[in-house]
């Protein structure tokens, strides 16, 4: 599989995002363009996402056209695309229409197939194969086992059962996760009443590692594999109104999150065994939070946490790989 390229295409409400992996696993491209937010929005309706995915696209394929150009004696096998949020039958967002579009025309021209996946099963892939780099552990052994991954973002708040499939590489059973909003969500509300642009994860994750005071223990909502944030969006504007202090409101925030994810953590290995853990998603990326975490499982690099295709592409390549039939 030495002269194998592998395109991946992802479209989230977010990012465009576009990667391709050659035959031995290594990603040569991971490109990203945000989705514009106006200022003091707190994310963007679905017609306006397909609208800046269209635009956005364009700006992707140079990226690709660049790295295909740049490996000319290597042939694209198969081109892999986020087609629904997640695997679960009817799981459907307009926005991801644009990157199956996109993955379709190029697949044609190709004269390849398309392999058509979950953006969630991208995440998925995608944390596991940087977590497992960055602390020297055998992905595929992990990926012949079950183990729990968490997708926390702006678009889910979920604690998943992996376990293997002939069929689709993953069976993702979602075992646990929020009842109400997600943490993505209470984050980016939180920092659009401080005045911070929209997404605002980044921003408040650095304000939060400069805090320096006492956070009393926060009174979470978890039961079992489940939990409620709504109510952490009304306690941070409480914070933030009583202190004014977007670096301690950020702090409270944040350790809602970690703790909530900490007990729902702590009661998944107890309900079903120890496993290995993955924490996957743009939140997952917040230093703060991993604080909190670290000890219970494996984190990706930021560039692999956040919205990519990174994972989308390293999918296609494993159906290859497996034989696994394509649509």
């Amino acid at each position: 599989m030495r002269d194998c390229l592998f395109l991946g295409i992802d479209t989230s409400n977010y990012t465009t995002s576009a990667a391709i992996c050659d035959g031995e696993g290594n990603v040569l491209l991971n490109a990203k363009v945000p989705l514009p937010v106006k200022e003091g929005e707190r994310g963007l309706r679905q017609s306006d996402a397909v609208f800046h995915h269209v635009k956005n696209l364009p700006e992707a394929s140079r990226e690709v056209g660049r790295i295909m150009d740049e490996n000319r004696d290597k042939h694209l096998i198969s081109v892999g695309c986020s087609a629904t949020p997640r695997d679960n039958d009817g799981s459907y967002m307009p926005c991801f229409l644009s990157g199956l579009a996109a993955a379709e025309m190029t697949a044609n021209v190709y004269g390849v197939p398309v392999v058509k996946l979950s953006h969630q099963a991208g995440h998925i892939m995608a944390a596991l194969t940087s977590a497992c780099v960055n602390s020297g552990t055998d992905r595929d052994g992990i990926m012949n086992e079950k183990f729990i991954a968490f997708h926390v973002s702006g678009g889910t708040t979920d604690v998943l059962l992996c376990e293997p499939d002939e069929k689709r590489i993953f069976r993702i059973t979602r075992i646990g996760g929020t009842k109400d909003i997600n943490g993505g969500q209470a984050i980016d509300r939180t920092g659009v009443r401080m005045g911070l642009a929209f997404p605002c994860g980044a921003e408040m994750d650095k304000a939060a590692l400069t805090y320096e005071g006492k956070l009393n223990r926060p009174r979470i909502s978890v039961k079992d594999t489940w939990c409620n944030l709504s109510g952490l969006e009304n306690k941070a504007a409480q914070r933030y109104g009583e202190t004014g202090s977007i670096p301690e409101t950020s702090a409270y925030t944040l350790d809602f999150i970690g703790k909530t994810l900490e007990k729902i953590t702590q009661n998944a290995l107890l309900q079903y065994g120890a496993m290995p853990v993955i924490y996957a998603g743009g939140v997952m990326s917040s230093q703060y939070i991993r604080r909190t975490l670290q000890k219970y499982g494996m984190f990706a690099d930021a560039g692999y946490s956040s919205d990519n295709a990174a994972g989308i592409a390293l999918l296609a390549r494993e159906y290859h790989r497996r034989g696994i039939p394509t649509e």
